[in-house]
């Protein structure tokens, strides 16, 4: 199973992958854990990315590309894996595809998990972070037993900068912008699935199940 994982900031895809791994023993291929290994490790690639880095700009394609081709050649990719949070548009996607045909590996599936935008909302702007033991909490579906104070260790709950409204705002704009039009170009190739992301997490998970599985 060669598949790509896509919905919006606070959709839930990250849970859900973790919990695809368990389960199909395939690697989470994240493109920023590879770029920082190697850069870490001093890579031919890697040290072209840490010198772009460096100067404050983003990490070209070619670049990127280049990673996530050395990463799926690895022995743990043989049986599969996940792409989440990349590609992050069409011209992404497009050079993706052409690596992974020249590999004689296309990928498998495109799964979206969708959730409407008032929900995405109250999922990121209503969460809250105890500032000692980093529990979380949500003002809107699972609040604290006292207003403010975290549950487990009695820390102050706080909002992070980047949980606040205009931050999501613009964050869902440039996946509106950017990542959503890979929901068409997915589709028009024949391998979108969908699923909305709405329920509990073991819920989403046996939907998720179902349609990569054809039941």
């Amino acid at each position: 199973m060669r598949l790509v994982l896509l919905g919006a900031p606070g959709a839930g895809k990250g849970t859900q992958a973790k919990k695809l791994i368990e389960k199909y023993s395939i690697p989470q291929i994240s493109t920023g854990d590879i770029l920082r290994k190697a850069v870490a490790d001093g890579t031919p690639l890697g040290k072209e990315a840490k010198a772009v880095m460096d100067k404050g700009e983003l990490v070209p394609d070619k670049v990127v590309l280049g990673l996530v081709e050395e990463r799926l050649k690895q022995d743990d990719c043989k049986n599969g894996y996940i792409l989440d949070g990349f590609p992050r548009n069409t011209a992404q996607a497009e050079a993706l595809d052409a690596i992974l045909v020249s590999m004689g590996a296309p990928l498998s599936v495109a799964l979206s998990v969708d959730v409407d935008k008032d929900d995405l909302m109250k999922r990121l702007t209503g969460r809250r972070t105890c500032r000692n033991c980093q529990q979380m909490y949500n003002i809107y579906f699972s609040m604290p037993k006292t207003e403010g104070v975290c549950d487990k260790c009695g820390g102050e709950l706080y909002q992070r900068d980047d949980d606040k409204e205009e931050t999501i705002k613009k964050r869902l704009e440039v996946y509106e912008a950017q990542t959503a039009p890979l929901i068409e170009y997915y589709s028009k190739k024949g391998i979108l699935k969908s699923i909305q992301g709405i329920g509990s997490i073991d819920e989403i998970f046996e939907k998720v199940c179902s349609v990569l599985e054809g039941r």
